[in-house]
């Protein structure tokens, strides 16, 4: 054991975040704003590998994400675990 600690609201969020990625990653029908998904799970995967990300950015990515994939059913199981992972920054800790 490295002694470090790893706030479990990160690596929830990074479970999520790289769940959806494959999902996305692997779903066969292209889609418009598809690109504007894979940019801003880029930018979630980058922002945890850095800590805790700030509650602002991430709740305008999560807006950006389900803007893009929102319509996408086989993705909305994926999505709502990203949702899900984001409102917990917004917790009060100890709760």
């Amino acid at each position: 054991m490295t002694g470090s600690y790893e706030d479990p609201r990160v690596a929830e969020l990074r479970t999520a975040v790289s769940r959806l990625r494959r999902e996305l990653a692997t779903y066969p029908a292209e889609f418009p704003e598809r690109a504007i998904a894979e940019d801003e799970l880029a930018a979630l995967a980058a922002m945890v590998m850095h800590g805790v990300p700030e509650l602002p950015r991430l709740r305008r990515s999560l807006l950006l994400i389900a803007g893009a994939v929102g319509s996408v059913s086989a993705l909305a199981r994926s999505l709502s675990e990203v949702r899900h992972a984001v409102e917990l920054f917004g917790e009060t800790r100890g709760r």
